[in-house]
């Protein structure tokens, strides 16, 4: 398990950084890199804000920013606490490389669905952003990480999927192939928000809600075990694993968000146990 205070370092990023005594006195931790997550704390009573927007803050000073996939250049972080002081951080996101995956033989329908299919799959989509918007205090995620199942990684965050020879958008999930009916995992503590067995893309579909806009969603689930509304901890078997919707094979599809940006799980894991 990994959390806040055992995060991956990896590459020319900012890992740690502790700013004490009176000159700055809050903590940052994690990875300014595509796809990254940090996690900072500055005490009861202050405000944060990324590159001029808010950011949310839970009562005792947890916070949390993320980078997106493409995302690069140099972001301000800016820190009022709660006895006025003032600290702006300049974050400059490192870049990745990314794998570039062919997949052929498909369906046509598969890569280019029908009208009907579209009406679907824009309501589906509504329904998904809608699970994602939850905006609260909780700060779930600081308990860390965990890996919710186990199995041979099949696909991993970034990747630019090309399907039947045509370029698609980049594929945003760490994929665990193992058997159906393999047990998932919560990874850590959070709201289910969405729970729905049957979306045209990903089939069985739960959203999680980590706090502070940071969600899990895990795709092509074979059975679903909890209800919109439920609380979880860390650990909880919520689902089985599938080959629902659109999936070549049964695997879990374990993706991440925070607010818009889709962020990577696997950099808060250790290494994968075996299956």
């Amino acid at each position: 398990m990994r959390g806040p205070g055992l995060l991956r370092t990896a590459g020319p990023v900012l890992a740690l950084m502790w700013c004490q005594a009176a000159a700055q006195a809050y903590e940052l931790e994690g990875e300014a890199i595509q796809g990254g997550l940090m996690f900072g704390n500055c005490g009861s009573g202050c405000k944060v804000s990324l590159d001029g927007s808010e950011i949310l803050v839970s009562p005792d000073g947890r916070f949390v920013i993320g980078f997106d996939r493409d995302e690069s250049g140099e972001r301000s972080l800016r820190v009022r606490e709660a006895d006025g002081n003032e600290r702006t951080t300049t974050l400059t996101v490192a870049t990745r490389d990314y794998q570039i995956e062919r997949v052929d033989g498909l369906p046509p329908q598969t890569v280019t669905p029908d009208p009907e299919a579209l009406e679907r799959i824009r309501l589906e989509a509504a329904m998904v952003a809608s699970a994602r918007a939850r905006r609260d205090a909780r700060a779930d995620y600081a308990g860390g990480f965990a890996w919710p199942a186990s199995g041979r990684i099949s696909g991993v965050y970034g990747s630019q999927r090309i399907l039947n020879g045509e370029p698609r958008r980049p594929h945003y999930g760490l994929d665990i192939a193992a058997p159906t009916g393999t047990p998932v995992h919560a990874p850590a503590d959070g709201v289910i928000t969405l729970a729905y067995d049957d979306m045209y893309f990903s089939g069985g579909t739960i959203v999680l809600d980590h706090g502070h806009g940071l969600s899990s969603s895990f795709l092509h689930l074979s059975r679903i075990l909890v209800e919109a509304g439920a609380s979880v901890r860390q650990g909880d078997v919520i689902a089985e694993i599938g080959a629902t919707g659109r999936a070549s094979g049964p695997h879990l599809d374990w993706r991440m968000n925070w607010l818009d940006r889709r962020v990577d799980p696997q950099l808060l894991l250790e290494v994968l146990p075996d299956p």
